[in-house]
């Protein structure tokens, strides 16, 4: 099986450096914040499970950086559309695809995300999918809550998740 080299870039956001991992084809296989890199790496290396993976340094990978940049800036539609390609299984991918679904500014539960995922009794495993998306904020996790619209696991951190909903206009308690 080929290897996968992958092109990484770096950038500082007000809540932390982001990492942007993009093939060479101007796909995202990965955004996360450098103090979870670690994880970052193990869920590649589960989702392209057999395939050895390089990350090649790379200055704003097809555009990919500078519209994550935008979006913190303010120009929240900039990430709306990226292009982005995953492994993992197929439930796994029914609720990534789910949660681009989101809009922004808006928040959905975990019961909510299943149904659109088309299995609504599979609340737990939604919410475990939802923990491993390898793409956080342009699939944006951090827009599913609890049933009692509290702000529930997030990868990145309960505090970077408040600051991305407000940055998106959500009130938060």
């Amino acid at each position: 099986m080929p290897s996968l080299d992958f092109l990484v870039d770096r950038l500082p956001t007000p809540i932390g450096e982001l990492v942007v991992v993009a093939d060479r084809d101007g796909r995202l296989r990965a955004v996360d914040w450098t103090d979870h890199e670690d994880r970052m790496l193990a869920l590649l290396r589960t989702q392209y499970r057999g395939r050895e993976i390089s990350l090649t340094p790379a200055h704003d990978p097809a555009g990919l950086s500078q519209a994550c940049a935008a979006y913190f800036a303010g120009d929240l539609h900039a990430i709306d559309d990226l292009p982005a390609e995953t492994g993992g299984t197929g439930f796994q991918r029914s609720v990534w695809q789910a949660l681009r679904g989101i809009p922004c500014g808006t928040t959905i539960n975990y019961r909510e995300l299943a149904a659109r995922a088309g299995r609504p009794a599979a609340v737990r495993a939604a919410g475990h999918a939802n923990g491993s998306n390898p793409i956080s904020i342009v699939v944006p996790c951090h827009r599913v809550i609890g049933a009692n619209g509290s702000l529930t696991g997030y990868g990145g951190g309960i505090e970077r998740k408040r600051w991305l909903l407000r940055h998106e206009g959500v009130a938060i308690d």
